[in-house]
């Protein structure tokens, strides 16, 4: 009886034990300790998640952030917490506060509790404008809900707010108001990671941050920053670089100065004008920075007045002279095959319109808003290169699908791949890959002949056909697979096809000769692995464009 009674008791210690769940419980950080919520996601999985932590001090307005004091008892981490100050999408109000420097994070258990996990830190895009760690939701369903890539790929899932807009990358283009704001509170959020994932399960040496668009701009800054060195060991940009041309502005001044006048500060004296701009409404600061859509006289691109600035500091020099700060940091960069569109949407709205006509001179005109600094000499070669395969007659489609391309070779794939070689040429120990997502939109009114929109890939990195698989079909959930099992595995080895994820082909590494690269959709296999992407227009873009005389200078702040 009493063997049977012990045999009992183990059981119900079992059930117990099965039932409560693995779990962190509190943990101990810097700050302070901190609880998350508990869920179980299969028979003996559960994820720990922790939501709503701060990882600096409310930011002081266009000041760096500073740490946090902590705080005394247990932090409940179990909502997430303001978005950073920002427009709404229509840019007619904001939301959002100014205290939102906080960080969320999943962590995988199984029978037991994980230990030295690889860590992912996700930064989003949007335009360094718009955007939170949540992401978009949908009836609590969360677009940035790192839930699927943490249990699928056996990692911790972090993302982080930052600044953005007026507030996070308003820049004098000196010492008054060094800007760059934002990037310091992604700095910040990784810091904090690398110091504290240990207790959250994480191995701190083992840190791979990525983003998306704006995100993916953030990530390529932060591996050429001196400030993370130590900190990253493997980055993901998907649709992005810093040397994108929308990602760096050159003209800091200039935009503070059209701020400055919008909220009725001086611009005559950059100490007096940041003086007034941090005592002014931060809402009001927030709605200068508006973006111009519409009856637009030059592409949308030149627009983007508030980005990262080359400040002598974080971002010390022009980024294309800092890619030996990145040598022993292994770097996957790559593009949407039709990037382009959204940008294209905005700058000649005909190309999503079924009864509208896009005539080749639309497409010419664009080109000279794009090549504005070198002029007519540039645009004339460029249209001729676009269109040399038209034909006497090209069709409408033809027509749209070139100002889509040419969007998308500008913006996107000639500074990735100026990117990816200056990695591969200054890389001691890192390796580098590069791919092409080109899964066709899910977008029912788009054109029938589009691939991959603008930040398409994001439902599939973050497993949403799982997450909502009424919304998705089973080649979704493929794709979605592939993708976190590709992802996941850089994570944990460097290398896209070594790790705990079975991928469907072996993706080479990338070099400046080969430019090989992986063609990314649901049927993917051996001949998925293409080379030399769009070479005649990236080379045109890259090495010839840059020949051209400019014929204009930057306007005089």
């Amino acid at each position: 009886m009493a063997l049977r009674g012990m045999f009992v008791f183990l059981a119900l210690a079992y059930c117990l034990n099965v039932a409560s769940g693995t779990t962190l419980g509190v943990v101990y950080t810097e700050g302070g300790m901190v609880e998350g919520t508990n869920k179980k996601v299969g028979f003996r999985k559960y994820l720990d998640i922790f939501k709503g932590i701060p990882f600096a001090a409310p930011p002081g307005r266009f000041e760096n952030p500073k740490p946090h004091p902590g705080w005394s008892g247990i932090l409940k981490a179990n909502e997430f917490k303001n978005r950073c100050l920002q427009m709404t999408l229509l840019q007619t109000g904001t939301r959002g506060g100014e205290d939102c420097l906080f960080l969320n994070i999943w962590v995988p258990q199984h029978a037991k509790v994980s230990t030295d996990l690889p860590v992912m830190v996700f930064i989003y895009g949007g335009a360094f404008l718009v955007g939170g760690s949540q992401g978009a939701n949908f009836l609590d369903n969360y677009l940035y809900s790192g839930e699927e890539i943490a249990m699928r790929g056996n990692v911790i899932v972090v993302t982080l707010n930052y600044r953005i807009g007026t507030l996070g990358f308003l820049s004098t283009g000196d010492s008054n108001g060094p800007g760059n704001y934002g990037l310091r509170d992604q700095h910040m959020a990784i810091a904090w990671v690398h110091r504290n994932i240990r207790a959250f399960g994480g191995d701190p040496n083992s840190l791979t941050i990525f983003g998306e668009s704006a995100g993916s701009a953030s990530v390529n800054f932060q591996i050429l920053s001196p400030y993370n060195k130590g900190l990253i060991r493997r980055a993901i940009s998907q649709s992005g670089v810093a040397l994108s041309p929308w990602a760096t502005n050159t003209r800091p001044l200039f935009w503070a100065k059209k701020i400055a006048e919008k909220v009725g500060c001086p611009t005559n004296d950059t100490a007096k004008m940041m003086a007034c701009m941090r005592i002014t409404d931060p809402v009001a600061l927030t709605l200068a920075g508006n973006l111009q859509l519409f009856n637009l006289q030059e592409p949308v691109v030149f627009g983007l007045g508030l980005s990262p600035v080359v400040d002598g500091d974080f971002i010390p020099d022009h980024p294309a002279n800092l890619y030996p700060n990145a040598a022993d940091v292994d770097y996957i960069a790559g593009v949407n095959d039709m990037d382009g569109h959204f940008f294209a949407g905005f700058d000649i709205p005909s190309v999503n319109r079924k009864k509208d006509t896009t005539l080749p001179s639309d497409l010419y005109k664009l080109l000279l808003g794009l090549s504005k600094e070198k002029g007519d000499p540039a645009a004339k070669d460029a249209f001729d290169l676009y269109t040399q395969s038209w034909g006497a007659n090209p069709s409408l489609e033809t027509i749209k699908k070139t100002v889509v391309d040419v969007e998308t070779d500008f913006l996107f794939i000639a500074p990735t791949y100026a990117s990816l070689c200056l990695h591969n040429q200054h890389a001691s120990v890192g390796k580098t890959y590069t791919y092409v997502f080109n899964m066709p939109s899910r977008v029912p009114f788009f054109p029938s002949w589009m691939g991959a929109e603008h930040a398409e890939d994001l439902q599939y990195v973050f497993g949403k056909p799982f997450t909502t698989p009424l919304g998705y079909f089973p080649r979704h959930r493929d794709v979605s697979k592939y993708m976190i099992a590709y992802w996941t595995n850089f994570a944990r080895t460097g290398d896209p096809n070594k790790g705990e994820s079975d991928v469907p082909a072996q993706w080479p590494a990338f070099n400046c000769k080969d430019l090989q690269y992986l063609e990314i959709n649901n049927s993917i296999k051996y001949s998925s692995v293409k080379q030399k992407l769009r070479t005649r227009f990236v080379h045109f873009w890259a090495d010839v464009y840059p020949t051209y005389a400019d014929v204009i200078s930057s306007p005089t702040p």
